[in-house]
């Protein structure tokens, strides 16, 4: 046992050493996660009531004015009317009210984008309102605001599925083709080293370096943005390591055979994409029509999101998500297999 242990020590702590000394390389599984939070969950951090952009024209666009200036939320314009529609055109005014009459308004909008379609409902509420219209009930509103309803609670276990990917896949499909490109793989080939414990050495130490990687990103994410745990912590760091072990299997997989980065560079954005559209990593896959939900719950990035925002959104325990465990672990057990079959050293 000592005999086979060994040398996949050795391969392990190698492999580390030549991590830790690429600067770069620290900063991208380490530092370029935490930036990607920071900025996403600046970008949609709760925000002051929305105000909008409005262009008042025509013969009675006073009284248009007088309703709508009592409201804060619409910022009005004085402008000639080609002026208005040009502001309109190039998004720096979200709506064109034109006044024909004291009760009689003509709304200019750009269908496709939403401010310009809210700023038009908001504004019609004013003015059907100032001119006499009773509603029928009585309706009122409450937010919500619990744990787990913002959406950098969403966000944040899509972005620990991403970086897994992104470290499995990049991390070690460059690793073993830029180790082909140099020639040292047909040195070990020279070497008793089998390919087991190369291959293992090489998931071994990506499990490693993750771990520092998603607990920072936890501790960042709950110090700044007070994203929380609702479920068991260790079920957490179970499917982080199952998704981290799955994504190097894969990455190894890709790179069993390729000979060039140009070759391996095309067939990891070639797996990855699908998963970055399609995983829900930045918004739901709920969005995409019901004959694809079956494939696409069998990827692992979705399998991997589906199970952490489970576990931290909802306290889901890991006996519920049999599903996901058992495609991450055929992911992650299948890719092995066929990579340690079909890798060769040159």
């Amino acid at each position: 046992m000592a005999w086979s242990i060994r040398p996949l020590t050795h391969l392990v702590v190698a492999r580390l050493k030549e991590f830790y000394r690429e600067p770069e390389a620290v900063f991208w599984v380490y530092g370029f996660p935490i930036l990607m939070t920071v900025a996403l969950g600046v970008a949609f951090r709760e925000q002051p009531e929305q105000t909008f952009r409005v262009e008042v024209i025509g013969p009675q666009a006073e009284v248009a004015r007088t309703a709508l200036e009592a409201d804060k939320r619409f910022v009005l314009g004085d402008n000639e009317e080609a002026a208005a529609k040009e502001r309109l055109r190039t998004g720096r005014t979200d709506l064109v009210v034109t006044a024909s009459g004291t009760k009689q308004f003509d709304y200019l909008l750009v269908p496709t984008r939403p401010e310009s379609q809210l700023a038009r409902n908001e504004v019609d509420l004013v003015l059907q309102t100032a001119s006499g219209r009773i509603d029928a009930a009585e309706v009122s509103s409450t937010e919500l605001d619990a744990p787990g309803g913002r959406y950098i609670d969403f966000l944040v276990p899509g972005l620990l599925g991403m970086g897994l990917m992104g470290g499995g896949l990049w991390g070690l499909g460059f690793v073993v083709v830029d180790m082909r490109l140099r020639k040292l793989l047909k040195r070990f080939l020279a070497t008793p080293m089998r390919k087991t414990d190369f291959l293992a050495s090489l998931m071994i130490s990506r499990l490693i370096f993750m771990v520092p990687e998603v607990l920072l990103l936890l501790v960042f994410a709950w110090l700044v943005f007070g994203v929380q745990i609702a479920g068991n912590p260790l079920t957490v760091v179970f499917f982080i390591l199952l998704g981290a072990v799955s994504f190097a299997g894969l990455g190894l997989l890709i790179a069993c055979r390729a000979k060039t980065l140009e070759t391996v560079s095309g067939l990891m954005n070639l797996v990855m994409l699908p998963m970055w559209v399609l995983s829900g990593i930045f918004f739901s896959r709920e969005r995409f029509p019901e004959f694809l939900q079956p494939a696409i719950r069998l990827l692992p990035l979705t399998a991997l999101n589906d199970a952490l925002r489970g576990v931290m959104l909802e306290g889901t325990s890991l006996f519920s998500l049999a599903h996901e465990t058992i495609v991450l672990v055929l992911w992650g057990v299948v890719s092995f297999v066929v990579a340690l079959k079909y890798f060769r050293w040159h």
